[in-house]
C-alpha cells in the first residue's frame, strides 16, 4: 500500500448474492452484493418499490432472503431471529409503547436483555442526556411532540450499545424544519458514538445531507454506490443523474466520439459537446444531463461563440429566497431550469429570446431515458 493511503474500514455487514421474491416470480431484490463498513453512515435511497426497504428488513431479520447470504461481523445471520442480531431499529411511526413512560420505553431493550437494574438506570440516564430530555423522563409518548417521540425512539435504539442501527424513513412524519434539525442531530450522534447506521429514505436531499455513502436502488438493483458528491458529479446512468439533485435532460444522437468527449446533435435542434459517460458510440441515442447551477444565461448582445451555446426562450422566472430559478424552453425541453443569484432574474420576461451556455465537462452523455 502506498504511503498516505487510508485502509478502508472492514465490512461489518455483507450481502452476498441476495435475492428476494414474495410471489416466486418477481424479484424485489436482484443479486445484491453490498458491503457496509464499520462506523459508516450508509443510506439506501430509491423510489417506492425499488427494493431498499426490503433490503433493510432482511438485515433486521423481519424478512428472509430467497437466495444468498447476509453476514454480520463475519457470521451468517440468514436464519438468526431478529432479537439475537444485536441491531437497533428506528421506525417512521416511532413504535413507542403508549402506556409506558419515556424512561420505561428507553429501558425496554435492556429489560429484554436481562440487564441489571442499576446498570439499566445508568444507561437510561445517559440516553436521556444524549437526547436532552432528562426533564421529560416520566411523561408518556402521547404527551410529546413528534420530534420528541422520534428522539425517544432513537435513544431506545442506542441504549443497549448495538453494533448496528437501522433506520427506516425515521423522519418521514416530521415537518420540514424539524426534519432538517433531526437530520443534523442524528448525524452528530453517529459521529460522536462511532456507530454503524443503515438508513432508508426516498428523499435524495436527506441522503445527500447525512450519508458517508449512498446506494441508489431502482427495480431491485443498486444502480450506483458512492459518496454523495461523487453521485452528484459523476452519475453512471440517467436514472442516477435524474434521481440525485435537480437535472436538465436533452435528447440527442451521438455524432462523433473523441478522447472521452462526444459531439451530439440535439433532437430539438443544435449541437453540443459533452463528456462521454454511458454511450455505445457514434450513431447511438443519448440523454444529456446538465445541472441547473452549471448553466449561464448570456447577457443581451453577448457575442460568445463557446462550444455549447444554444438559443432559449424564457417561460418563467421564480424568486426562491436564496436563489432564483429561470425556466426556459431549450431544444424542445420546455422545463429547462437555470439557477441564478437572487435579483439576476429581474430582467427576464416571459417569451423573451436568450442564449445559454455551459461547459462540455458539465454536460454528461448518458443512456437514453
Amino acid at each position: 500500500m502506498e504511503a498516505g493511503m487510508v485502509t478502508p474500514a472492514p465490512a461489518l455487514v455483507r450481502f452476498s448474492g441476495i435475492q428476494k421474491t414474495y410471489d416466486g416470480e418477481h424479484l424485489v431484490v436482484k443479486n445484491l452484493d453490498l458491503d457496509i463498513r464499520k462506523g459508516e453512515f450508509i443510506t439506501l435511497l430509491g423510489p417506492s418499490g425499488s427494493g431498499k426497504t426490503t433490503t433493510l428488513m432482511m438485515l433486521a431479520g423481519f424478512e428472509i432472503p430467497t437466495h444468498g447470504e447476509i453476514y454480520l461481523d463475519g457470521r451468517s445471520i440468514k436464519n438468526m431471529p431478529p432479537h439475537k442480531r444485536d441491531i437497533g431499529m428506528v421506525f417512521q411511526n416511532y413504535a413507542l409503547f403508549p402506556h409506558l413512560t419515556i424512561a420505561e420505553n428507553i429501558a425496554f431493550p435492556l429489560s429484554v436483555r436481562k440487564t441489571s437494574k442499576a446498570e439499566a438506570q445508568e444507561r437510561v440516564k445517559s440516553a436521556l442526556r444524549m437526547i436532552k430530555m432528562e426533564a421529560l423522563a416520566n411523561r408518556r409518548p402521547g404527551q410529546l411532540s413528534g420530534g420528541q417521540q422520534q428522539r425517544v425512539a432513537l435513544a431506545r435504539a442506542l441504549v443497549f450499545n448495538p453494533q448496528l442501527v437501522l433506520m427506516d424513513e425515521p423522519l418521514g412524519a416530521l415537518d420540514k424544519r424539524l426534519r432538517e434539525q433531526m437530520q443534523l442531530e442524528i448525524k452528530q450522534l453517529h459521529e460522536r458514538m462511532g456507530i454503524t447506521v443503515v438508513y432508508v429514505t426516498h428523499d435524495q436531499s436527506e441522503a445527500l445531507t447525512m450519508s458517508d455513502r449512498i446506494a441508489v436502488f431502482n427495480d431491485g438493483v443498486v444502480q450506483q454506490i458512492d459518496r454523495p458528491d461523487a453521485l452528484y458529479e459523476h452519475p453512471v446512468n440517467s436514472f442516477v443523474a435524474h434521481f440525485i439533485g435537480e437535472n436538465n435532460v436533452l435528447a440527442g444522437t451521438v455524432e462523433t466520439v473523441d478522447e472521452g468527449y462526444c459531439r451530439v446533435a440535439l433532437a430539438g435542434g443544435g449541437t453540443v459537446t459533452a463528456r462521454a459517460v454511458n454511450i455505445s458510440g457514434a450513431g447511438a441515442s443519448t440523454s444529456l444531463s446538465v445541472r441547473p447551477e452549471r448553466i449561464t444565461i448570456l447577457p443581451d448582445g453577448s457575442s460568445s461563440d463557446g462550444p455549447n451555446r444554444l438559443p432559449a426562450k424564457v417561460q418563467n422566472a421564480i424568486y426562491l429566497g436564496d436563489h432564483a430559478l429561470a425556466v426556459l424552453d431549450v431544444a424542445g425541453n420546455g422545463e429547462f431550469m437555470v439557477k441564478l443569484q437572487p435579483g439576476a432574474h429581474d430582467n427576464l420576461r416571459h417569451g423573451e429570446s436568450v442564449f445559454i451556455t455551459f461547459r462540455p465537462e458539465d454536460c454528461l452523455a448518458l443512456d437514453p431515458v
